[in-house]
């Protein structure tokens, strides 16, 4: 254990001469002229403070430490000294201690697509009727969950059944930290309840899957236009005469997979039509990536598997109440309120695990 945390702080020690090094640089009027430059090297270093600051809170801790064991060991005369020595050495240990986890956490690498919206892509699989009809419970679900979040949710496609599901339902979900806390969420959910259609009362198993991709600025890859159908209407919904009165609303269609965006929350045709372009680049670089990787690169899969939609990743058993992650052998008994859009118990677990594997590879490292 010992020889692991000497080598995380090997890591650390190296942080800091880079921090130090990056104070240095943006104080250089040549970095300061080149803009690009400059905000690169800023945003490193904003990167790396809490990871310094707390380094150094710990190599203080651990001095104060060392100093009041020295003082204790040479012997102390004045009874009341000694016991606020002693006093003080337990609270530096606990406090080391503390240091110690929240390094730790700072020191996994982070994922640069954290802190991105995202695009989701609901959709029916195995179990006709019934698989449309849980597609649209996972969006309620989601839509739910992202409101608890403050976050928003945008239909950008869909595909409704005679039923009232979905075949497939597209969102872009914009706020803080979304891809942190769906990108686990890629994957087979499988539902288990007597349909409404059934009759004798037997309980069925049909699927939905679900994938998960971050909002990309810059997607690298070209669309020829000539495989674009682009359709103005006007925009659905508040905003008085402007609305009404002008075809504002974007709906892109990319002939050769189908796909279809469609965008009018932006303010202007312009507007709605580089948004629809963004998220449609997005949807379909990851459509051809899909179609070409049976086996998702390992270095984009997580310990705990994000992107490969065959993959089996929840259960939800409505006659018991009950959902499952089969990923981390995680059960609860509350499929109601999870259905509901309390999925943080859930969102935690996964962030835990993830991060305990993450840290057990640092440290092997």
């Amino acid at each position: 254990m010992e020889d692991k945390m000497d080598k995380l702080f090997d890591r650390l020690q190296m942080l800091e001469d880079r921090y130090e090094e990056l104070g240095e640089l943006l104080s250089d009027p040549d970095v300061i002229a080149d803009t690009q430059r400059f905000t690169k090297l800023s945003k490193e270093m904003a990167d790396l403070r809490e990871t310094v600051e707390k380094y150094n809170q710990y190599k203080k801790v651990t001095q104060q430490i060392k100093d009041d064991e020295e003082m204790l060991n040479a012997g102390i005369d004045d009874e009341e000294m000694a016991s606020m020595v002693k006093d003080e050495l337990a609270d530096s240990k606990v406090e080391k201690e503390k240091l110690e986890e929240e390094i730790k956490l700072l020191l996994i690498p982070k994922d640069p697509n954290d802190e991105k919206n995202i695009i989701m892509e609901i959709r029916g699989a195995a179990g006709g009727d019934e698989a449309s009809l849980f597609a649209a419970d996972l969006y309620n679900m989601y839509t739910r969950y992202a409101e608890k979040q403050g976050w928003s949710v945008q239909i950008v496609d869909k595909t409704p059944t005679e039923v009232g599901g979905f075949k497939q339902v597209v969102l872009l979900i914009n706020g803080k930290n979304v891809y942190s806390k769906l990108k686990y969420e890629s994957g087979a959910h499988r539902v288990q309840r007597v349909p409404v259609t059934e009759s004798a009362g037997r309980v069925h198993t049909s699927t939905a899957t679900v994938g998960v991709m971050p909002e990309e600025e810059d997607v690298e890859i070209e669309i020829d236009p000539k495989d674009i159908r682009v359709d103005v209407f006007r925009s659905s919904g508040a905003g008085g005469q402007h609305i009404n009165k002008t075809s504002s609303a974007v709906r892109m269609t990319h002939l050769p997979t189908g796909i279809v965006v469609s965008m009018q929350d932006q303010r202007s045709q312009q507007q709605n039509r580089e948004k629809a372009m963004q998220i449609l680049k997005a949807r379909v670089y990851d459509y051809y990536k899909t179609q070409e990787q049976s086996e998702y690169d390992e270095n984009r899969k997580s310990a705990i598997g994000t992107g490969d939609r065959s993959e089996r990743i929840r259960t939800y058993n409505y006659p018991q109440n009950r959902v499952t992650d089969h990923r981390i052998g995680l059960t609860l008994n509350k499929l109601d309120k999870i259905m509901n859009g309390d999925l943080d118990d859930i969102i935690d677990a996964l962030v835990l695990y993830d991060q305990t594997k993450a840290l057990e590879k640092l440290q092997n490292e």
